[in-house]
């Protein structure tokens, strides 16, 4: 059986050894929610569409990888385990925010989709770029950031590292 990709853990190429970690698209969209405050497993199931199996095996690797953590939570009374961001993973945000861009001026956006404006709550613009603001020129971090979603009629702000929830979710 020959394997779906290589090892690129130890290349001398920097670009292949961050492929060999972020180089799944499972890993930047479960790394998205997990920024918005979606980290409990359930939500992420939900929200992705993905199946359990897959989702296990993704976040077992990112944990391991360095990108997540677990975090406990109560729940029912019971004791359930949660995913948040690590530094690392929060040092993504400028590569997200890029892909965003470029996905809206390269691709056909759906009629029911819209634009989706990246927002930098410290200074209240709509930014053009990934990791500076382009309104105020500060460098862009998950907790100041807010995307505004059309399609779901929500305004997401994003979360910082080691948070499990955004404010005022249950």
């Amino acid at each position: 059986m020959m394997a779906l990709r290589s090892d690129w853990s130890d290349d001398a190429c920097p670009i292949r050894r961050a492929l060999d970690v972020v180089g799944d698209p499972w890993v930047l969209v479960i790394l998205r929610d997990v920024l918005h405050g979606h980290g409990r497993f359930d939500s992420l199931h939900r929200n992705l569409g993905i199946s359990e199996a897959v989702l296990s095996r993704r976040l077992r690797g990112m944990v391991d990888a360095g990108l997540l953590v677990r975090i406990d939570y109560e729940r029912g009374g019971r004791t359930r385990q949660g995913y948040a961001a690590t530094e690392a993973a929060a040092e993504l945000l400028p590569v997200l925010q890029q892909l965003a861009l470029w996905g809206e001026k390269h691709t056909r956006t759906p009629d029911h989709a819209g634009h989706m404006p990246l927002v930098h709550r410290a200074c209240g613009m709509e930014t053009t770029r990934g990791e500076v603001c382009s309104a105020c020129g500060e460098p862009l971090v998950s907790e100041q950031m807010t995307w505004v979603k059309p399609w779901k009629d929500a305004r997401d702000d994003l979360v910082g590292p080691g948070v499990l929830l955004r404010r005022g979710t249950p």
